[in-house]
């Protein structure tokens, strides 16, 4: 196999529109390892991405030792990608990892029996309940556990306790995907499919890094550019990222500037004729205010509010206007923004003008950035019903109280779910005093950390904290659950463009950590949480027990599982939903028939005004009397929350690197992607080092309004005015606490939500940055991605290599997350 950390997308197998994307098997071994020595192989899908990978994992004495791509799916054809290979079996084989519950006994955190640990949740959460009510607990959750896991929490939070306080960390990453999907089309679910890249005449990345947020995925794109007829490629981004250098067009625009953006697009279309009408006049309803709202917005005005030539603009609508299959993918950079959902929005609109859904080619993904987000939406285990049905529909809460066989008046449904921003708050007030984290890591992930910090270390708020390791959330809990983590159970999840896989127990899990929804159902009978008939309100004993439970949940609604089985995902490829009597081997695009899910009694939501987040009410939607058809909604363009100024005069915004996944739980206990990307470090323009006397690798002191990090420098190719920081590093390898030099993104984030999604605002925050020591070398950034260095002569070219074999882990002991050493003023190291 090629260096997979210096040639993270594989070697190319190109081909044409409308072909085969050929089979390339990706595979690692443990050292000394061989293909013979396998006892078995066990089906799995790999998690440390959203594109849902399927795989094999190699199984030797009881323990895994390596990967394989499957080469029959239909996601990646048999590759895999640097974190699948190198951080799959790797990231959950490791010393560190949690074996048994811990409780905190005089400040300290002790291990304990399963039935201590289990004993003093259920006291302290009957306790609440009987004098508090459930508006004292809150559940926050992932994008990381199974369906099956998600279904048994939300039961539990929904009809056990009736808390409208669940939330997951699905919110800080794809609630807009979600949020912008109810509002175009009346219910979340992809609209296209990974296969349209295999048609499309061109493809349209917004905010979407895809390079190095789902790498398999970019190989894929990388072999259509490498065959005979290469699609166009448009890049919305502020970095100079991979997907930029393919691009014939990149809009480096200003980040906070989305929406203006869009509206331009959206214009040109109009303004060109590219529309076609006939489609329309007969799936759309409010094209006039639409285009009464774009109208302002010619090139030449989103040129000067975004940065970007009015030229470029005009040639990236015309790309669009003019191509007959065009594939748009959506992420981050608008998610994460000011104004998220309505600048998503305009991107269906795009494809809405354009008649371009359901048909090879004519995709729209607005993707998702972890590997199960769309289950815990599917679920109801974040701030969503089971099923996408509809909070304000009495109908929809009647049908899942039968479902439950509880009262419908437990299932909270009075006030709008609670959002994971609102959730902290509540916390941070006291009226949330029992608060349970399973498999995520808010003491990095959330913003304004500082906040974060005091907040879970409340001595009034009980904190449960369920995962694999003692990351920086689980330090300040109250209780810690050992998690069995991926290989070591089993159960389904959901990639972005909705296929189903597998993943099978393939090994025991360590000590005696447990699957999380044996947790979750040990919890539920602790609590003797029960029907109307009197019966315990979860009977399930194993995860197909609770995957057959929500197929009768999801029947008949937009994301309905009741044709799948466990039976029938093994052996093949992955299986998209809808699968059901109408769609026996799934359905790989929606909306071809041009109808969507919006009339009243069906969809998920009635939507809002995407410039304030009010709910439009249910009459003025039926009034509107959408018989199926699509809204193009938008709203006023405004600028982001926090502009830079004299005193803090730049652009902040974070994000990803290839070698890394969320707070590096997994990936940072391997050595050959710690080895690539090993330290925290900012990017800057040339021009703005210029003016401040900085050079590669120098030690500099980021500050906000929040807080402050120090790190070093990376001098890249982003856009002169903004800084970037990935989001990946914490303090759990640095003894948990940001000590002199913090290095964690998300100190200097702000507390600021989009109104629509309540999606955190991670891409606009006001920064300034001073030098504060002398470069010990260049900044530990890698050179492969983004995060190439200007000058690349002068910085060692990332490898792999034999040093960095896939079967190193990093071991107590090895280098901790902080700043090389450097001279800087006052002799601090």
């Amino acid at each position: 196999m090629a260096d997979r950390i210096a040639e993270i997308w594989g070697s190319r197998t190109p081909y044409a529109r409308g072909g085969l994307w050929p089979v390339r098997v990706d595979q690692t071994l443990d050292g000394g390892v061989q293909e013979a020595d396998v006892d078995r192989w066990v089906q799995s899908a790999c998690v440390l991405c959203s594109n849902g990978c399927a795989c094999d994992i190699a199984v030797k004495d009881g323990a895994m030792v390596g990967i394989r791509g499957r080469a029959g799916d239909l996601v990646n054809h048999g590759r895999l990608g640097p974190k699948g290979l190198f951080a799959s079996w790797q990231g959950v084989s490791h010393k560190d990892r949690l074996t048994q519950p811990m409780i905190r006994e005089n400040g300290q955190l002790v291990e304990c029996s399963w039935d201590t640990a289990m004993g003093r949740i259920v006291e302290r959460s009957k306790e609440l309940l009987r004098t508090r009510g459930p508006l004292s607990h809150g559940f926050y959750t992932s994008g990381q556990l199974f369906l099956e896991e998600y279904y048994a929490l939300a039961v539990i939070g929904k009809a056990g306790i009736g808390t409208p306080h669940m939330d997951g960390n699905t919110r800080l990453c794809t609630a807009t995907a979600a949020a912008s999907l109810k509002e175009s089309f009346g219910a979340d679910g992809q609209p296209g499919a990974y296969e349209d890249i295999d048609h499309c005449d061109a493809i349209f990345l917004y905010g979407h890094n895809m390079a190095e947020t789902q790498t398999v995925l970019w190989s894929r794109v990388l072999d259509r550019i490498a065959g005979p007829d290469r699609p166009r490629v448009v890049c919305v981004d502020p970095r100079d990222t991979e997907v930029a250098r393919y691009a014939d067009v990149h809009l480096a625009l200003k980040p906070g500037t989305n929406l203006a953006l869009m509206h331009a697009l959206v214009r040109e279309v109009l303004h060109n004729g590219w529309q076609d009408s006939d489609y329309v006049d007969a799936h759309t309803l409010g094209l006039e205010e639409l285009r009464k709202t774009v109208e302002p917005w010619t090139p030449e005005a989103a040129a000067e509010t975004c940065g970007v030539d009015a030229a470029d603009i005009r040639e990236a609508a015309r790309i669009f206007g003019s191509s007959e299959r065009v594939l748009s993918t959506v992420l981050q950079g608008f998610y994460q923004s000011s104004q998220a959902t309505a600048s998503s929005c305009q991107v269906n609109n795009l494809h809405l003008l354009r008649g371009m859904l359901g048909r090879p080619g004519c995709g729209l993904l607005q993707m998702n950035g972890q590997p199960t987000a769309q289950n815990n939406r599917e679920c109801g285990a974040d701030g969503d019903l089971p099923g996408f049905r509809n909070w304000e529909n009495q109908d929809h809460i009647n049908d899942l109280a039968r479902l439950w066989k509880v009262d419908p008046g437990i299932i909270p449904h009075w006030v709008p779910p609670t959002h994971a921003m609102q959730i902290f708050r509540y916390a941070e007030q006291g009226s949330i005093e029992f608060l349970w984290v399973s498999a995520t890591n808010p003491a990095v992930s959330m913003p304004q950390l500082p906040r974060i910090r005091e907040i879970l270390a409340k001595p009034e708020l009980f904190l449960v904290v369920q995962d694999l390791y003692l990351t920086e959330t689980a330090q300040a809990a109250d209780v810690v659950l050992p998690a069995a983590g991926w290989g070591e159970k089993a159960g389904t999840f959901t990639n972005a463009d909705r296929t189903v896989h597998l993943s099978d127990k393939a090994v025991e899990p360590p000590g005696e950590a447990r699957p999380d929804l044996e947790i979750f159902l040990d919890y539920s009978r602790r609590m003797d949480f029960r029907t109307q008939d009197g019966e315990p309100l979860l009977t399930w004993t194993g995860p197909e027990d609770a995957f057959e439970a929500w197929k009768e949940c999801s029947r008949g609604r937009p994301c309905d599982y009741s044709g799948i089985s466990y039976e029938k995902l093994r052996g093949g490829s992955g299986i998209p939903w809808p699968c059901n009597d109408g769609n026996p081997d799934g359905r790989v695009r929606l909306y071809d028939d041009g109808i969507f899910p919006t009339r009243p009694e069906y969809c998920e939501s009635y939507g809002h005004d995407l410039l304030t987040g009010a709910s439009i009410p249910p009459t003025e939607y039926k009034a509107s009397a959408p018989a199926g058809r699509a809204f193009l909604r938008t709203t006023q363009y405004t600028p982001a929350h926090e502009e830079p100024d004299a005193e803090y005069p730049l652009r902040y915004t974070t994000g990803r690197t290839a070698y890394h996944f969320h707070t590096r739980t997994k990936t940072g206990r391997s050595k050959p992607l710690t080895a690539a990307a090993p330290r925290a470090w900012v990017e800057m323009a040339p021009a703005d080092c210029e003016a401040l006397g900085i050079s590669e690798g120098d030690l500099v002191r980021v500050s906000s309004r929040r807080g402050t990090i120090e790190v070093p420098v990376r001098i890249s190719g982003i856009r002169p005015g903004s800084v970037f920081a990935p989001f990946h590093y914490g303090y759990w390898d640095a003894g948990g606490v940001p000590g002199e030099h913090p290095t964690a993104a998300n100190e200097l984030t702000l507390t600021e939500w989009d109104p629509v999604s309540k999606q955190p605002v991670f891409k606009n925050a006001a920064v300034r940055v001073e030098r504060i020591g002398d470069a010990a070398g260049p900044a530990p950034a890698p050179t492969t991605t983004a995060s190439r260095p200007r000058e690349a002569a002068r910085v060692p070219a990332t490898r792999g290599g034999p040093e960095a074999a896939a079967s190193e882990l990093l071991e107590p002991g090895d280098p901790p997350n902080f700043p090389d050493a450097v001279n800087s003023p006052g002799g601090r190291p």
